[in-house]
């Protein structure tokens, strides 16, 4: 029984958990287990020399807080043993993404500039999730600062492999707690989303991935990055586990002003209201994709990968079976300029961010005197930056120029206008499409090959054409797996809906999972979880 419950499900785990069939320990006793058999070295700056074991590995932690964990569990044990409730997640092993700061734990934003920085306070998604009874067992790798979209900018190595395909990367900058949920390493993860970094490693490493609406769930305590995109949302196994975790961290919180004070929504009780009725739309601007040419720059259109494709039209047909009506050619002519909007305004937002780490009042700072504060911050920063932070500084500094500021940021500001003005529009019940929810791939292509992007900056943002409109007009956005392609590699499709439209979204995904449960590859686990554990 033991070495099965880190397979369940959120919901089924504690159940069971409350019948007492098996114990908070016992489940944490499960997940270390698997992750001592298929994580491998975790991430460490130290981790420079090749282990030939590294390329079979999952790799998706900096840290396993197991001390944390265990008395976490210790603690929701005796709360059922003198019949008390511990929780809505009561002994679901939680992993955080290592952008969250968490008391007492490293908390590093894989940068060597944070490696030494041990928190002493705990963001407010994760507080709530441990006062519902979830036990906090390590900190997942990611993209340094969430700067990438494959997890191979992290200063801690050996870099995160796809659970799929051990040569494919995880997506990124979640990539770390995709994977560990895909593997088994964690039943529930916490992610951020700020051009789609939870959705995209969630549908390369077939799992759900949840953005909320901007501000749905409170950004204190999180590294910020681009703070106008930030997103913090879960990563679980099914569309339930992700309503139950959003029901966890959803709401206002008087430390972030940004933090909405919407009206809350109990997701898991409205999941099974199906979707007889609902208008879900099909845009032709995320079909057709504008990509720059690798020789030349210039854009040019192309189309997904053609089994993406079809899963869209297979999942559009399989909606429409179960009463939606789907709404074709919904016009979205501003999203193809999104990702050059983002390059603008998600580096003057991070540089002007990075300017906190100086290594004067916590993190890394350079060895030997320094002649003077400046020179203390260059080789600071210049020891403790890698080459990504390096190059959002320097094009966010150049773009917020006086002499530039109307001709980028400016001008990105107004496509960010427009593309919230497209959803606005869509989703108008008085307009022509009157939509619930836009359906959307959430990739051009499933999992690329460790190396084959890195280094390409602009290539790699591209990988985020699909999700980062979502980010600019702060609207919720759902990724559920919609198949396997011939590489046996997992296919992902989004829903975006209005604003604080999450409970329809979830309702989406929940339908859509139920009318395919029986399909045959949603029998099929993760190829290193095949391997290692026939072995």
């Amino acid at each position: 029984m033991t070495g099965q419950i880190c397979d369940l499900p959120a919901l089924e785990l504690v159940r069971r958990l409350k019948r007492g069939e098996f114990s908070a320990g016992e489940a944490l006793d499960s997940t270390l287990a698997r992750i001592e058999l298929v994580e491998g070295r975790s991430g460490s700056v130290q981790n420079t020399s090749a282990d030939p074991l590294d390329a079979a590995r999952v790799h998706a932690y900096i840290t396993v807080t197991r001390e944390r964990a265990r008395q976490q569990a210790r603690a929701v044990d005796r709360a059922l043993a003198s019949g008390e409730d511990p929780g809505p997640l009561a002994g679901v092993p939680l992993a955080v993404k290592d952008i969250f700061c968490v008391a007492g734990t490293p908390s590093t934003a894989g940068s060597r500039i944070l490696a030494n920085f041990v928190s002493p306070y705990t963001a407010t998604p994760v507080a709530r999730l441990e006062a519902a009874g979830a036990l906090t067992i390590g900190k997942a790798n990611l993209d340094e600062f969430t700067y990438g979209s494959s997890n191979e900018s992290s200063a801690f190595n050996p870099t995160t492999r796809n659970p799929w395909a051990a040569d494919r990367v995880p997506g990124g900058s979640s990539g770390g707690s995709a994977a560990a949920v895909a593997a088994g390493e964690a039943t529930l993860s916490l992610g951020t989303d700020t051009s789609g970094s939870i959705r995209q490693p969630a549908a390369f490493c077939g799992v759900v991935g949840l953005k909320p609406t901007y501000g749905r769930v409170s950004r204190y305590g999180l590294i910020a990055f681009a703070s106008s995109l930030d997103s913090p949302g879960p990563l679980a196994r099914n569309t339930t586990d992700a309503a139950l975790m959003l029901g966890a961290i959803a709401g206002p919180d008087w430390r972030d002003s940004t933090a909405a004070n919407a009206p809350l929504t109990d997701y898991v009780a409205e999941l099974e209201a199906g979707v007889q009725g609902l208008r879900v739309g099909l845009s032709p601007d995320f079909l057709r994709l504008r990509t720059p040419d690798a020789e030349t720059g210039e854009l040019r259109e192309q189309g997904l990968q053609p089994e993406i494709e079809q899963a869209v039209r297979r999942v559009a047909e399989t909606l429409a079976g179960l009463g939606a009506e789907i709404v074709e050619d919904v016009p979205m002519p501003s999203v193809r300029f999104a990702i050059p909007a983002y390059f603008v305004i998600s580096r003057v937002e991070a540089a002007s961010n990075l300017h906190r780490y100086d290594g004067v009042k916590y993190g890394h700072r350079a060895a030997g005197p320094a002649a003077d504060l400046s020179q203390l911050y260059r080789r600071s920063r210049g020891e403790g930056f890698g080459t990504q932070p390096k190059l959002r500084i320097l094009m966010g500094m150049y773009v917020s120029g006086a002499q530039y500021e109307k001709r980028y940021y400016e001008q990105a500001l107004r496509v960010r206008t427009a593309i919230r003005r497209d959803f606005e529009r869509a989703f108008d019940q008085e307009g022509p499409a009157r939509l619930d929810a836009l359906l959307a791939p959430t990739t051009p292509t499933t999992a690329f090959e460790l190396g084959k992007v890195y280094g390409d900056s602009v290539l790699m943002q591209y990988a985020d054409l699909l999700t980062v409109p979502a980010n600019h007009a702060g609207i919720p956005a759902l990724s559920v797996p919609a198949g396997l392609d011939t590489s046996r590699l997992p296919i992902g499709v989004q829903w975006m809906g209005p604003d604080f439209s999450e409970a329809t979204l979830l309702r989406i995904g929940r339908a859509y999972e139920r009318a395919t449960a029986d399909q045959p590859w949603r029998q099929i686990r993760p190829a290193i979880l095949r391997e290692l554990m026939s072995a």
